[in-house]
């Protein structure tokens, strides 16, 4: 039903340039990325300019579809829709909370991914972290100290391990329920300003892990959303290691749903907000860089920061972070996305071979991705057989593990394997395909 007119629906269209039909398609588009199918055309957008509102569940892609158009972000209320706006981050207890729920978790894991929002600033809050949190905690019985700091790092480091041995599928819920059930609680307890510190830092590692596991599962939205809250508990403790590094972790996921300039941009923001660092981290953000470069076309810049990355590399100790870590596989691995975004196929294959060559044992999530990866490559590329050997390897870890990124891959392989049944590789292959998809859907 029709009402007064939206002007401000009016405004915004005029800013972004688009007609009815352009909208509508733009709109629909938008919605796809988060599995919900629309059907709306230019009467549908004529309807909303009268005063009609759509659904609900429509109204987030309404809201993204305007904001990356006109390159902010776009709130309900400037597009003269009812509700709170969903591009804001909740808190993080409400996140977690329904992260846990059942009920909400496939709302959540079907959330937006905003491509306009805008980058955040790392800022010193001096002594905002002391006084004013412990007053207000002063008369609670439950207290907090180092040990509780200790535990929260100790079970960053052992869900990063979860992570490799069991896939995200199972590692991410652990992450969920250690937050709501331990972290949260603790986060709420009074302390010293030096533990409160300490634990707002060990947090924000543990929530920017989550997220992490959020993106790698395509849980784009909820994972963009963990990773704000990661750089907020970063910013409150004083932790620029950890905001830089969960910057970085947003530029990867930019790149990965295409979008260049965002990708670039966080990039940069990260290398900026970076504090005097050890060479492994500067090598860690300049990777970033040059693939981020690579996706707008800078080819200058692209291989000017892999030449960075290269040398801080070549100087860092033997010590690498279980969380937000950088090794030469993870170097080869830019050298490989930015040789592919720059168009040279062949180049970038035999990067990710080195890339594989010096990847540790233990990384089998990593390694499947990177078969994954790999073996797509080779059959664009012709090298069929090739792929055929490289998919087997992905096919050992991917029955072995729960991921959602590796399950992209398996669907990606059967539908190459179906067109090509002349090839004997191919036929081999598609036969452990089909048993790997068997003993999966049985277990």
């Amino acid at each position: 039903m029709g009402g007064t007119e939206n002007t401000a629906l009016a405004a915004l269209m005029t800013e972004a340039r688009w007609g009815n039909g352009q909208f509508a398609r733009a709109v629909n588009r938008t919605a796809a990325e988060s599995g919900l199918t629309l059907s709306y055309d230019a009467s549908s957008v004529s309807h909303w300019l009268n005063g009609s509102v759509p659904r609900a569940e429509a109204r987030p892609a309404v809201a993204e579809a305007l904001s990356r158009r006109v390159g902010r972000v776009v709130t309900y209320a400037e597009i003269g829709f009812p509700g709170a706006d969903t591009n804001r981050a909740a808190a993080l207890a409400d996140l977690v909370r329904h992260d846990m729920d059942p009920t909400r978790r496939g709302v959540l894991a079907g959330g937006l991914y905003s491509a306009a929002l805008a980058v955040p600033a790392f800022s010193e809050l001096g002594d905002r972290l002391g006084t004013a949190h412990d007053a207000g905690k002063a008369g609670r019985t439950v207290r907090v100290g180092s040990g509780e700091v200790t535990t929260v790092r100790r079970m960053t480091d052992h869900i990063a391990t979860a992570l490799d041995d069991l896939g995200g599928g199972h590692a991410r819920p652990m992450a969920a329920a250690f937050l709501a059930n331990t972290v949260l609680p603790w986060l709420e307890a009074g302390c010293t300003p030096k533990v409160r510190g300490e634990l707002l830092a060990a947090a924000s590692d543990f929530v920017y892990l989550t997220g992490w596991m959020a993106m790698y599962e395509r849980s784009h939205g909820l994972g963009q959303r963990y990773f704000l809250q990661a750089l907020r508990l970063a910013e409150e403790g004083g932790d620029q290691v950890t905001y830089c590094r969960t910057l970085r972790g947003m530029a990867l996921q930019a790149a990965s749903l295409r979008h260049g300039a965002k990708a670039l941009e966080l990039a940069d923001s990260a290398a900026e907000a970076a504090p005097a660092a050890g060479p492994r981290l500067v090598a860690f953000l300049r990777g970033q860089q040059a693939h981020g470069a690579a996706l707008v076309g800078d080819r200058r810049q692209a291989f000017g920061r892999l030449r960075e990355t290269e040398e801080a590399l070549s100087r860092a100790d033997g010590r690498n972070d279980a969380v937000g870590g950088y090794d030469e596989a993870a170097y080869q691995f830019h050298v490989s996305g930015v040789l592919y975004a720059l168009g040279d196929l062949p180049g970038s294959i035999r990067a990710m071979r080195r890339s594989n060559r010096a990847r540790p044992a233990h990384e089998r999530q990593g390694r499947l991705h990177a078969h994954g990866v790999l073996a797509a490559r080779q059959w664009e590329h012709g090298h069929i057989d090739g792929a055929c050997e490289t998919w087997d390897r992905f096919l050992t870890d991917y029955a072995a593990l729960s991921t959602s990124r590796g399950d992209e891959h398996f669907a990606r392989l059967r539908r190459l394997v179906a067109r090509r049944a002349e090839n004997r590789a191919v036929r081999q292959l598609r036969e452990r395909a089909e048993d790997v998809a068997r003993r999966k859907a049985a277990a």
